[in-house]
C-alpha cells in the first residue's frame, strides 16, 4: 500500500507544472527611448516609468522550489539598475545609425540627430526599443545569468515590461538556449 502511494505521488509530481512569478514594486526603472513604426516613421524622444514582472516554469528541485526567489529577484534587480535613468538605444535597426565616441553617443534616423553622454546610454542589441523587445533582452540576460546554477530544469522564462500603467509587452523564451 505504501509503495503504491509513493509511486502515485512521484507520478503526480512529474505531471505537475510549477511556476514562480515575481511582480515586485521595486522592479521598476525610468528610461527614455523612441521607437520607429510603419517602416520609416520615428516617434519623438520620450520616457516611461517601466514596470517589470518575471515568471519561470519548471520542475521542483531538491529544496522543493522552482527557483530561489532571492536569486531570481536579485538578478532582475541588477538589470533594472542597468536600465534605470538611461537612454535606451537599439543597435540593430536598419535605419538607425549609432556612433559611439569617446564620451558621447551620436544617434541618427533620417534627418533626426541626437547626441547623448555615453554614460547615460544603454546600448541594446535589439531592433527597436519596444516593450516586447526590451522584455526579450531581459529574458535572455536572466537566462544567461542563472542557467549555470539552475541548469536545464526549467521549461521557460517569461518577462513582461509595462511601459504605461497597463500596456505590457511580453516575451517567453525556452529556458534551454539553442
Amino acid at each position: 500500500m505504501q509503495e503504491s502511494t509513493a509511486r502515485e505521488s512521484a507520478q503526480a509530481g512529474k505531471q505537475s507544472m510549477f511556476r514562480v512569478l515575481l511582480n515586485k514594486e521595486q522592479l521598476v526603472f525610468s528610461s527614455a527611448h523612441f521607437i520607429t513604426f510603419a517602416g520609416d516613421i520615428c516617434e519623438c524622444l520620450h520616457g516611461h516609468n517601466y514596470g517589470l514582472r518575471a515568471e519561470v516554469c519548471g520542475s521542483l528541485d531538491e529544496n522543493r522550489y522552482v527557483i530561489d526567489f532571492i536569486a531570481f529577484r536579485d538578478a532582475l534587480a541588477e538589470i533594472v539598475r542597468q536600465l534605470d535613468h538611461h537612454m535606451l538605444i537599439a543597435l540593430n535597426h536598419p535605419l538607425i545609425t549609432v556612433e559611439v565616441q569617446e564620451s558621447e553617443v551620436v544617434v541618427r534616423f533620417k534627418q533626426k540627430r541626437w547626441v547623448f553622454p555615453k554614460e547615460d546610454c544603454m546600448l541594446l542589441p535589439i531592433v527597436n526599443t519596444t516593450a516586447e523587445e526590451i522584455a526579450g533582452w531581459i529574458a535572455e540576460r536572466i537566462r544567461t545569468k542563472l542557467y549555470p546554477t539552475i541548469g536545464d530544469r526549467l521549461d521557460w522564462i517569461e518577462i513582461g515590461v509595462d511601459e504605461n500603467n497597463g500596456q505590457w509587452g511580453y516575451c517567453r523564451l525556452p529556458w534551454a538556449a539553442d
